[in-house]
């Protein structure tokens, strides 16, 4: 278990502390929402986790296969709903990869990268598309 506090700071801003780790970041709502763009909005920080948890699932897979992944780059876009309520609606996801492909990797890391926790999370009508592209 995780424990993160946090405070509404006003001006539709907040800051919050991961416990563990004491480490914070800041969010305000984004342009189009009445806020002023400052920092990650909530559902930028949702879309990063989607991002970076594949990352982090595929690097954990390929080290079991004795693979390191440093290096891999990531780039998520985040699509919100233009009816209400509104929600995010669509999560595009591109992954470089800094190996070679290989018919045992390509199979374990288009697994991983599907069935990362944040992705299992996210509710089923946020399209998910992942498109991997491979070193040569």
């Amino acid at each position: 278990m995780v424990k993160i506090t946090g405070e509404y700071q006003g001006e539709l801003h907040c800051v919050a502390t991961h416990d563990p780790s004491g480490n914070t970041l800041v969010t305000d709502a984004p342009k189009d929402n009445q806020g002023r763009g400052e920092a990650f909005s909530p559902t930028d920080l949702v879309a990063t986790a989607l991002a970076t948890c594949i990352a982090t699932t595929m690097a954990i897979v390929a080290r079991k296969q004795g693979v390191e992944l440093n290096g891999l780059r990531y780039e998520v876009t985040k699509e919100m709903s233009s009816d209400a309520p509104r929600r995010i609606v669509r999560l595009a996801t591109t992954v470089w990869l800094p190996i070679g492909k290989t018919e045992a990797l390509e199979k374990l890391l288009e697994h991983a990268a599907h069935h990362c926790p944040v992705h299992q999370s996210l509710h089923p009508q946020v399209e998910k598309p992942i498109v991997l592209h491979w070193s040569v």
